[in-house]
């Protein structure tokens, strides 16, 4: 949870008890719990507006969808094996490409391939 161990949630319980001390600890804790309740109420109302303000294609929108790259990934490229991640990415072929010319040497101008 957050990254803090038992012994670390320990020292902050004994550390609460000594600031805020025994008689008022329970209040502080209720009132830090309405405090996150009302945080994840309005998170809870923000997601649904922003999906009721986008239409229904994103009706399964999550906040992480709106990192752009997870954003294009899911809703520009879904179905698409051309940007898929774990695909190889294919080098071009080149081989019928014209060679370079040794230095000093110019191409032949030729008028009909401009």
């Amino acid at each position: 949870m957050f990254g803090i161990g038992p012994l670390e949630l320990v020292v902050i319980a004994i550390v609460a008890v000594l600031v805020f001390g025994p008689d008022r600890l329970p209040e502080f804790a209720r009132t830090a719990g309405r405090l996150l309740r009302q945080v994840r109420q309005m998170v809870t109302n923000a997601q649904n507006d922003l999906r009721n303000e986008l239409g229904p294609e994103f009706a399964d929108l999550e906040l992480q969808d709106l990192n752009p790259r997870n954003f294009v990934r899911k809703h520009l490229l879904e179905g698409s094996d051309e940007y898929d991640d774990d695909k190889p990415v294919s080098t071009p072929d080149f081989s019928d490409a014209p060679q370079r010319l040794p230095a000093g040497q110019r191409a032949p101008f030729d008028p009909e391939s401009t």
